[in-house]
């Protein structure tokens, strides 16, 4: 599949939004993408490498093919809700991420260079019930 932004797609072809997606809720939008990845459990997924050591600009424009991050993007829902590309930044304005929630996700440090789609959405998912306490406590590690 060939990477293009939404402005780029628009260039070539009327892109319409439906608005029956556009007021899914943050828990909606994230439960969502674990349903994608749960679809194929097995599925070999690429980490993003070390987003928490990478400049703050860096770190918004990161992204990899076949990462979880794609799976999100490759859905059509997820996109005519305003999932704008599958860059780290785009996810984290898009579910509503910090930036230690989205690294637990997609971050290499944690599974290395590949992760399996069910280890993906199993994370996904705790940013939804989380540690309210370790929450706190990264906030304040963290910033």
């Amino acid at each position: 599949m060939k990477y293009q932004t939404l402005d780029q797609l628009q260039a070539v072809a009327k892109v319409e939004s439906s608005a029956a997606y556009s007021e899914m809720t943050r828990n909606q939008r994230i439960e969502r993408w674990a349903e994608l990845l749960e679809q194929n459990p097995e599925r070999c997924l690429g980490a993003l490498t070390g987003t928490e050591h990478l400049h703050p600009e860096a770190r918004t424009m990161a992204r990899g093919e076949g990462s979880a991050l794609t799976i999100a993007f490759a859905d059509p829902v997820l996109r005519a809700s305003g999932l704008k590309d599958d860059t780290y930044g785009e996810a984290k304005r898009f579910f509503e991420l910090s930036d230690w929630q989205l690294h637990n996700i997609v971050c290499d440090c944690h599974v290395g260079s590949t992760m399996r789609a069910r280890w993906a959405a199993a994370r996904v998912r705790a940013t939804i019930r989380g540690n309210r306490f370790f929450a706190w406590l990264r906030q304040r590690i963290m910033p």
